[in-house]
C-alpha cells in the first residue's frame, strides 16, 4: 500500500464535510458532471462515568456500552459541477443518516425524555435513525475573483479545527455524547466549539501566494430576546505553505446580535435589557514534517454559548440581565504515521464562567485527552481504536465533578 493511501480516508472526510467533493462515482451529461461519494462507520463504545458530589463527596460509577456512529455520521454527497460564461458553478446536496436506534424496545418509537430534560427544542423522535441534510448550496466564481456561495454548508468559525481533529475518523469521548444523536462529539467542548452546518451567503477570495479568506452572513439565532434585526457574521483568513515543512495558520471571527421588542402581549419581555451580543475569536496552526504533524489552537468568546457543551448560541447568557458567559479553550494534537498506521494523541480544555453561571457561583471546566490508532486496511476502509479520558470540574446543574473513560473500537469506509 502506498503512503498516499493512508492519507485518503482523512482527505475524503474533509471533502465530505467541506466544500469539495470526492469522485467515487462520476458521470457527465452534456456539460454537467455529477459526482457521488459517501462514508459509513460504526463503533463499539464502552464508557465508564464517575460522578463525585461536591457537597457530600459521594461517588457513583456507571458503565454503559453502545453501538454508534463516530464523530462523522453516515454521509452521501451529490455534487454537480459545470462551467458557463467564464464561471465555475457547483451545486451540492447531501444526506447524513445515523445508525443509532434510540428506542430501548426494538421496533417502537424512541423515548426522548433524556433529550427534553436538557431543554432542547424539538428533540428528534425517530424510531430508528435520524437523517440530517447538511449540505444544500450552490456557488459560482473563478480563480480571478473568488466565489460566492448561497445555501447551507459548514460554518467558517471553528471549521479548520474540527477538520484537523484526528477523532473525526473515530469517536473521541465526552459525556454529552451519551445522548444518542447521529454522532458523538469527538473533542467538541474540549478545546473548541462546533461550527455546525448553517444557512449562509459567503464570499471566498482566490488564493494568492498562499493567502485566502472568506466572509459571510449567517442565519441569525434568537439565543436571547425575540428579535434578530441583523444576520450573524463570520470571517476566516488563512495562509498555507508547502515544501519540506508544510502547514497553515488561520484566524477566525464570529459575531451575532439579538434584541428585544418593547412589549409582548404578556407584558415586557426584556426586563430592561434591549440588546445582546455574542462574539468569538480563534487562532490556529498546523505544521507537518515527513510523517509528523502537530496542531495548536485557541479561542475566546463572550456570550457565544456554553463552550463546555460545545454548541454555538446554547446557554450563552442571561437575556434578562444582559450577563454573558465568558469562554475560552485550547487544543493540542500530535500524530505520526508508521506505514499504513497513524497514531496520535490530543488534549483540549474549555472553561465557562459568568453569565448564567453567576447565580450558581461556579466555573465549569472540561478537559480531555484522546489516544488513537488509525489503520488503513485498504484504500477504502480504516480501522480505528481510541481511548478518551475526560475530566469535568463542576458538572452543569449537578454540583459534582466527573471523570469519564471511553474506549471505542470500529471502522469507517469512504467511497
Amino acid at each position: 500500500m502506498t503512503h498516499s493511501q493512508i492519507l485518503r480516508p482523512l482527505a475524503l472526510a474533509l471533502l465530505a464535510i467541506g466544500p469539495g467533493a470526492a469522485q467515487a462515482v462520476s458521470f457527465t451529461q452534456g456539460d454537467v458532471t455529477m459526482d457521488i461519494n459517501g462514508t459509513v462507520n460504526g463503533f463499539m463504545v464502552t464508557r465508564e462515568m464517575q460522578l463525585t458530589s461536591r457537597a457530600t463527596g459521594q461517588t457513583v460509577k456507571t458503565t454503559d456500552s453502545s453501538l454508534t456512529n463516530g464523530l462523522l455520521p453516515g454521509w452521501i454527497n451529490f455534487v454537480a459541477t459545470t462551467t458557463a460564461n467564464g464561471q465555475d458553478i457547483k451545486a451540492h446536496i447531501s444526506f447524513a443518516p445515523g445508525i443509532s436506534n434510540q428506542s430501548t424496545i426494538v421496533g417502537l418509537p424512541s423515548n426522548n425524555s433524556n433529550v427534553q430534560a436538557l431543554g432542547l427544542n424539538n428533540p428528534p423522535n425517530s424510531p430508528y435513525s435520524q437523517v440530517d441534510t447538511r449540505n444544500v448550496y450552490f456557488q459560482f466564481g473563478n480563480k480571478d475573483w473568488g466565489n460566492i456561495k448561497f445555501g447551507r454548508d459548514i460554518g467558517l468559525f471553528g471549521q479548520n479545527i474540527i477538520l484537523s481533529d484526528m477523532t473525526l475518523l473515530g469517536v473521541g469521548g465526552t459525556s454529552w455524547a451519551s445522548i444518542p444523536f447521529n454522532t458523538t462529539f469527538g473533542m467538541i467542548g474540549h478545546g473548541y466549539m462546533y461550527t455546525g452546518f448553517q444557512p449562509q451567503i459567503t464570499y471566498t477570495t482566490p488564493t494568492k501566494n498562499g493567502f485566502s479568506g472568506a466572509v459571510g452572513i449567517f442565519q441569525p439565532s434568537k439565543f436571547a430576546g425575540n428579535e434578530t434585526k441583523t444576520p450573524g457574521v463570520q470571517a476566516m483568513a488563512q495562509y498555507d505553505w508547502k515544501g519540506t515543512t508544510t502547514g497553515k495558520v488561520w484566524g477566525g471571527l464570529i459575531q451575532q446580535n439579538t434584541s428585544c421588542s418593547n412589549t409582548t402581549f404578556g407584558g415586557d419581555s426584556c426586563a430592561g435589557v434591549r440588546t445582546y451580543s455574542a462574539s468569538g475569536q480563534e487562532l490556529g496552526a498546523k505544521v507537518g514534517y515527513g510523517n509528523f504533524e502537530a496542531v495548536a489552537y485557541g479561542f475566546t468568546a463572550r456570550g457565544l454559548g456554553l463552550s463546555t457543551v460545545g454548541a454555538l448560541f446554547n446557554g450563552g447568557g442571561n437575556p434578562a440581565t444582559g450577563e454573558r458567559v465568558r469562554s475560552n479553550g485550547y487544543f493540542l494534537q500530535t500524530t505520526y504515521k508508521f506505514g499504513d498506521t497513524k497514531v496520535g494523541v490530543n488534549y483540549g480544555r474549555n472553561s465557562d464562567k459568568d453569565g448564567q453561571l453567576v447565580n450558581a457561583g461556579r466555573q465549569i471546566r472540561n478537559q480531555a485527552v484522546t489516544v488513537g490508532v488509525y489503520h488503513s486496511l485498504n484504500k477504502y476502509v480504516t480501522l480505528v481504536g481510541e481511548i478518551n479520558r475526560e475530566k469535568i470540574d463542576n458538572v452543569l446543574d449537578l454540583n459534582a465533578d466527573a471523570k469519564n473513560t471511553t474506549v471505542s473500537l470500529g471502522g469507517i469506509i469512504f467511497f
